[in-house]
Protein backbone atom coordinates (compact mmCIF):
# COMPACT_ATOMS: atom_id res chain seq x y z
CA UNK A 1 0.00 0.00 0.00
CA UNK A 2 1.11 3.75 -0.47
CA UNK A 3 1.45 5.24 2.09
CA UNK A 4 0.14 9.20 0.80
CA UNK A 5 1.37 11.08 4.04
CA UNK A 6 4.84 9.87 3.95
CA UNK A 7 5.18 10.89 -0.06
CA UNK A 8 3.24 14.15 0.56
CA UNK A 9 6.06 14.81 3.32
CA UNK A 10 8.49 14.04 1.15
CA UNK A 11 7.56 16.07 -1.52
CA UNK A 12 6.46 19.36 0.83
CA UNK A 13 10.09 19.19 2.28
CA UNK A 14 11.81 19.12 -1.49
CA UNK A 15 9.31 21.92 -2.59
CA UNK A 16 10.07 24.21 0.59
CA UNK A 17 13.64 23.51 0.01
CA UNK A 18 14.29 24.64 -3.25
CA UNK A 19 12.22 27.53 -2.72
CA UNK A 20 14.93 28.41 0.62
CA UNK A 21 17.80 27.79 -1.99
CA UNK A 22 15.96 30.50 -4.45
CA UNK A 23 15.74 32.88 -1.48
CA UNK A 24 19.05 32.40 0.18
CA UNK A 25 20.38 35.81 -1.47
CA UNK A 26 17.82 37.35 0.29
CA UNK A 27 17.76 35.55 3.68
CA UNK A 28 21.31 36.05 4.66
CA UNK A 29 20.48 40.30 4.19
CA UNK A 30 17.82 39.87 6.72
CA UNK A 31 18.69 40.61 10.37
CA UNK A 32 18.39 37.91 12.68
CA UNK A 33 16.48 39.24 15.90
CA UNK A 34 18.73 36.82 18.53
CA UNK A 35 17.74 36.48 22.19
CA UNK A 36 21.12 37.46 23.47
CA UNK A 37 24.71 36.43 23.10
CA UNK A 38 26.60 33.06 24.53
CA UNK A 39 30.16 32.74 26.13
CA UNK A 40 30.69 29.94 24.02
CA UNK A 41 32.42 28.98 20.73
CA UNK A 42 30.40 26.73 17.83
CA UNK A 43 31.72 24.46 15.59
CA UNK A 44 29.71 22.45 12.82
CA UNK A 45 31.50 20.44 9.82
CA UNK A 46 29.63 21.04 6.53
CA UNK A 47 30.25 20.49 2.36
CA UNK A 48 28.00 22.26 -0.68
CA UNK A 49 25.89 19.67 -0.61
CA UNK A 50 24.44 20.69 2.88
CA UNK A 51 24.68 24.26 2.46
CA UNK A 52 20.97 25.19 2.62
CA UNK A 53 20.71 23.00 5.89
CA UNK A 54 23.69 24.90 7.16
CA UNK A 55 22.01 27.91 6.72
CA UNK A 56 18.85 27.51 8.21
CA UNK A 57 20.79 25.95 11.31
CA UNK A 58 22.70 28.38 11.90
CA UNK A 59 20.38 30.99 11.92
CA UNK A 60 17.94 29.40 13.88
CA UNK A 61 21.03 29.14 16.45
CA UNK A 62 21.88 32.40 16.27
CA UNK A 63 18.09 33.44 16.79
CA UNK A 64 17.31 31.15 19.80
CA UNK A 65 20.07 30.46 21.50
CA UNK A 66 22.17 33.97 21.23
CA UNK A 67 24.95 35.25 19.70
CA UNK A 68 28.51 32.96 20.68
CA UNK A 69 31.86 34.24 20.44
CA UNK A 70 32.46 32.55 17.29
CA UNK A 71 30.74 30.54 14.99
CA UNK A 72 33.33 28.16 13.05
CA UNK A 73 32.34 26.38 10.08
CA UNK A 74 34.53 23.77 8.97
CA UNK A 75 34.37 23.31 5.35
CA UNK A 76 34.99 20.16 4.14
CA UNK A 77 36.82 21.68 0.83
CA UNK A 78 33.59 21.30 -1.35
CA UNK A 79 32.53 24.93 -0.76
CA UNK A 80 31.76 26.94 -3.93
CA UNK A 81 33.20 30.63 -3.27
CA UNK A 82 29.87 31.97 -3.65
CA UNK A 83 28.53 29.49 -1.10
CA UNK A 84 31.36 30.81 1.58
CA UNK A 85 30.77 34.66 0.66
CA UNK A 86 27.10 33.77 1.55
CA UNK A 87 27.81 31.87 5.24
CA UNK A 88 30.42 34.26 6.19
CA UNK A 89 27.51 37.31 5.78
CA UNK A 90 24.43 35.93 7.68
CA UNK A 91 27.01 37.60 10.87
CA UNK A 92 30.28 38.87 11.71
CA UNK A 93 30.52 35.75 14.36
CA UNK A 94 30.54 33.95 11.83
CA UNK A 95 34.36 32.00 10.15
CA UNK A 96 34.63 29.35 7.29
CA UNK A 97 37.87 27.53 7.76
CA UNK A 98 38.96 24.99 5.85
CA UNK A 99 39.19 20.95 7.04
CA UNK A 100 42.90 20.76 6.32
CA UNK A 101 43.66 23.88 8.50
CA UNK A 102 41.59 23.51 10.92
CA UNK A 103 41.92 19.94 12.41
CA UNK A 104 45.11 19.37 14.51
CA UNK A 105 48.75 18.24 12.68
CA UNK A 106 49.20 16.09 15.24
CA UNK A 107 46.35 13.49 15.10
CA UNK A 108 47.15 9.95 14.72
CA UNK A 109 47.64 8.56 11.20
CA UNK A 110 44.70 6.12 11.14
CA UNK A 111 42.29 9.39 11.63
CA UNK A 112 43.74 11.31 8.58
CA UNK A 113 42.95 7.95 6.50
CA UNK A 114 39.93 7.52 7.52
CA UNK A 115 38.79 11.56 6.49
CA UNK A 116 39.78 10.33 3.41
CA UNK A 117 37.70 7.21 2.98
CA UNK A 118 34.39 8.46 4.67
CA UNK A 119 33.04 11.89 5.75
CA UNK A 120 32.85 11.01 9.22
CA UNK A 121 36.12 10.46 9.73
CA UNK A 122 36.45 14.12 8.57
CA UNK A 123 33.76 14.75 11.79
CA UNK A 124 35.86 12.76 13.82
CA UNK A 125 39.02 14.26 12.55
CA UNK A 126 37.21 17.88 13.23
CA UNK A 127 36.00 17.04 17.35
CA UNK A 128 39.21 15.94 18.28
CA UNK A 129 40.64 19.40 17.26
CA UNK A 130 38.19 21.19 19.01
CA UNK A 131 39.81 23.87 21.40
CA UNK A 132 38.35 23.47 24.95
CA UNK A 133 40.02 26.71 26.81
CA UNK A 134 35.63 27.52 27.19
CA UNK A 135 32.42 26.36 26.74
CA UNK A 136 32.47 24.62 23.01
CA UNK A 137 29.77 22.99 21.21
CA UNK A 138 29.53 20.95 18.34
CA UNK A 139 26.71 20.52 16.29
CA UNK A 140 25.68 18.94 12.63
CA UNK A 141 24.19 21.21 10.06
CA UNK A 142 20.82 19.21 10.06
CA UNK A 143 20.11 20.48 13.87
CA UNK A 144 17.70 23.12 14.14
CA UNK A 145 17.30 24.97 17.16
CA UNK A 146 13.37 25.98 18.49
CA UNK A 147 12.28 29.00 20.95
CA UNK A 148 13.09 26.13 23.76
CA UNK A 149 16.81 26.59 23.12
CA UNK A 150 17.67 29.30 25.25
CA UNK A 151 18.24 26.40 27.28
CA UNK A 152 21.57 25.51 25.74
CA UNK A 153 22.54 29.15 26.70
CA UNK A 154 21.68 28.31 30.39
CA UNK A 155 24.05 25.58 30.22
CA UNK A 156 26.80 27.14 28.60
CA UNK A 157 26.68 30.04 31.69
CA UNK A 158 25.97 27.45 34.60
CA UNK A 159 29.10 27.28 37.00
CA UNK A 160 29.74 23.46 36.70
CA UNK A 161 31.96 21.63 34.20
CA UNK A 162 29.74 19.08 32.78
CA UNK A 163 29.84 18.30 29.66
CA UNK A 164 26.84 16.80 27.82
CA UNK A 165 25.37 14.82 25.01
CA UNK A 166 22.33 14.27 23.02
CA UNK A 167 20.88 11.43 23.68
CA UNK A 168 20.32 8.68 19.88
CA UNK A 169 16.83 6.76 19.87
CA UNK A 170 18.96 4.03 18.06
CA UNK A 171 22.44 2.06 18.77
CA UNK A 172 23.90 3.51 15.71
CA UNK A 173 27.21 2.42 16.73
CA UNK A 174 30.35 0.18 15.21
CA UNK A 175 30.37 -3.12 17.43
CA UNK A 176 33.24 -4.18 16.74
CA UNK A 177 34.68 -1.02 19.03
CA UNK A 178 32.66 -2.77 22.07
CA UNK A 179 34.10 -5.03 24.54
CA UNK A 180 30.39 -5.84 25.67
CA UNK A 181 26.96 -5.59 24.68
CA UNK A 182 26.06 -2.95 27.68
CA UNK A 183 28.60 -0.46 26.44
CA UNK A 184 26.39 -0.02 23.96
CA UNK A 185 23.45 1.16 26.47
CA UNK A 186 22.39 4.82 26.69
CA UNK A 187 23.58 6.01 23.05
CA UNK A 188 25.00 9.14 22.27
CA UNK A 189 24.19 10.58 19.16
CA UNK A 190 27.15 12.93 17.91
CA UNK A 191 25.25 15.34 16.28
CA UNK A 192 25.33 17.27 19.11
CA UNK A 193 27.81 17.66 22.07
CA UNK A 194 28.24 20.49 24.86
CA UNK A 195 31.76 20.58 26.30
CA UNK A 196 32.91 22.66 29.24
CA UNK A 197 36.13 20.98 29.85
CA UNK A 198 39.01 19.25 27.57
CA UNK A 199 37.87 15.25 27.24
CA UNK A 200 40.17 12.45 27.76
CA UNK A 201 39.69 10.36 24.64
CA UNK A 202 42.30 7.28 25.68
CA UNK A 203 39.75 5.20 25.86
CA UNK A 204 37.83 5.55 22.68
CA UNK A 205 41.09 6.08 20.82
CA UNK A 206 42.82 3.17 21.83
CA UNK A 207 39.89 0.85 20.44
CA UNK A 208 39.84 2.85 16.82
CA UNK A 209 43.67 2.50 16.52
CA UNK A 210 43.54 -1.00 17.25
CA UNK A 211 40.89 -2.03 15.04
CA UNK A 212 42.03 -4.61 12.56
CA UNK A 213 39.50 -3.46 9.12
CA UNK A 214 39.05 0.14 8.31
CA UNK A 215 36.70 1.75 10.16
CA UNK A 216 33.30 2.61 8.92
CA UNK A 217 30.35 5.41 8.64
CA UNK A 218 29.42 4.78 12.47
CA UNK A 219 32.95 4.54 13.84
CA UNK A 220 33.11 8.18 14.68
CA UNK A 221 29.94 7.92 16.74
CA UNK A 222 31.24 5.34 18.52
CA UNK A 223 34.22 6.84 19.49
CA UNK A 224 32.49 10.17 20.46
CA UNK A 225 29.72 7.80 22.48
CA UNK A 226 32.80 5.53 24.56
CA UNK A 227 34.40 9.01 25.47
CA UNK A 228 31.63 10.70 26.21
CA UNK A 229 30.56 7.93 28.68
CA UNK A 230 34.56 7.25 29.82
CA UNK A 231 34.33 10.89 30.78
CA UNK A 232 31.15 11.10 32.76
CA UNK A 233 28.90 13.35 30.16
CA UNK A 234 25.50 13.44 30.90
CA UNK A 235 22.89 13.11 28.50
CA UNK A 236 20.33 16.12 27.52
CA UNK A 237 16.63 15.70 27.98
CA UNK A 238 14.96 13.40 25.56
CA UNK A 239 11.85 14.94 25.48
CA UNK A 240 13.02 18.68 24.50
CA UNK A 241 16.44 17.75 22.37
CA UNK A 242 15.08 15.61 19.69
CA UNK A 243 16.52 12.75 18.05
CA UNK A 244 13.21 10.68 17.83
CA UNK A 245 11.99 9.72 13.80
CA UNK A 246 9.26 7.55 14.79
CA UNK A 247 7.24 9.87 12.94
CA UNK A 248 9.38 9.11 9.56
CA UNK A 249 6.34 7.42 7.85
CA UNK A 250 3.58 10.41 8.84
CA UNK A 251 2.73 13.87 6.94
CA UNK A 252 3.81 16.27 9.97
CA UNK A 253 6.18 16.70 12.32
CA UNK A 254 5.56 15.54 15.50
CA UNK A 255 8.24 17.32 17.50
CA UNK A 256 8.34 20.58 15.92
CA UNK A 257 7.60 23.67 18.28
CA UNK A 258 7.88 26.39 20.64
CA UNK A 259 8.60 23.80 23.39
CA UNK A 260 11.49 21.99 22.80
CA UNK A 261 14.98 22.83 22.40
CA UNK A 262 16.30 21.39 19.17
CA UNK A 263 15.88 18.67 16.51
CA UNK A 264 18.26 16.35 14.73
CA UNK A 265 16.91 15.55 11.46
CA UNK A 266 18.65 12.93 10.54
CA UNK A 267 18.45 11.76 6.83
CA UNK A 268 14.99 9.50 7.51
CA UNK A 269 13.38 12.39 8.67
CA UNK A 270 15.67 15.44 6.76
CA UNK A 271 12.79 16.41 4.68
CA UNK A 272 10.73 17.54 7.46
CA UNK A 273 13.43 20.52 8.39
CA UNK A 274 11.58 22.34 5.57
CA UNK A 275 8.61 22.19 7.35
CA UNK A 276 9.67 25.11 9.73
CA UNK A 277 10.28 27.37 6.43
CA UNK A 278 7.99 30.27 7.74
CA UNK A 279 10.38 30.21 10.57
CA UNK A 280 13.25 29.74 9.04
CA UNK A 281 13.12 32.71 6.87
Amino acid sequence: MVNIGYRAARAQGKVNRELFCKLIPNIIKAPIASVGSVPARIYALSCERDFPEQVASLRSFLRCVGIPQQFTIVSDGSYSESSLKALRAIHSCVEVTPFSEFVKPNLPGAVFDYATQNPMGKKLATILSIPVDRAALYVDSDVLFFAGATAIADLIVARDRECYYLPDSARALDFRLLETDAEAENPVNGGFILLKRPLDWTAGMERFLALKEPPNYFSEQTVVHLTMHHNRALPLPPDKYIMARDDEFIYRDRYAGDNIVLRHYVNPVRHKLWFSLQKLL
